[in-house]
């Protein structure tokens, strides 16, 4: 069996630098934040273990920027996207593109990372000082809130595809 070492290398070693940027990276510096700012721990002992939690965490930071924070930010006139067969056509031409949009997607779960930070924050505070919800019912609006949030991620991903598909078949 391997060492606990030798399987987070493994591991390292079969993910993109797109997962590692805009999964890993932010669900680490996620679970730090929460245990030093807020005093939500989220940390484990065993590496193994952690790393897919932490690329978990920074699945979801990740899905709340692209199901959430993107259409806010376009919605009120932040950003401004070309069409997306426009993409695909100069993606061919310039490799640059794709790495250019994986930045940028790294910079989106950041900002989603630190919106959720502060709600957390924010929660804390009301919950302890006025609200008092149970653990037990947190729980379950977190729970009910991340199969939403799957739903809405599977449903924009299963777009994209389909996007991408008659832009390549209808240039």
């Amino acid at each position: 069996m391997l060492n606990n070492m030798d399987g987070i290398k493994e591991v390292f070693d079969k993910i993109s630098s797109y997962n590692i940027f805009n999964y890993l990276y932010p669900g680490i510096l996620f679970s730090v934040i929460c245990k030093s700012g807020i005093g939500v721990d989220f940390m484990l002992e065993n590496n193994f273990l952690g790393v897919f939690l932490y690329y978990f965490i920074g699945m979801i930071i990740s899905r709340i920027g692209s199901v959430f924070i993107e259409p806010i930010l376009k919605w009120i006139k932040f950003l401004k996207f070309s069409e997306y067969k426009k993409f695909v056509q100069a993606s061919k031409s310039d490799s640059k593109i794709e790495l250019l949009s994986e930045v940028n997607n790294t910079y989106r779960t950041i900002i989603s990372m630190f919106s959720i930070l502060i709600f957390l924050k924010t929660y804390k505070h009301f919950n302890y000082f006025y609200w008092h919800i149970p653990h037990e019912v947190s729980y379950s609006m977190i729970l009910i809130f991340l199969l939403i949030l799957f739903l809405l991620s599977y449903r924009k991903q299963t777009n994209y595809i389909t996007n991408r598909i008659n832009s390549v078949l209808n240039p």
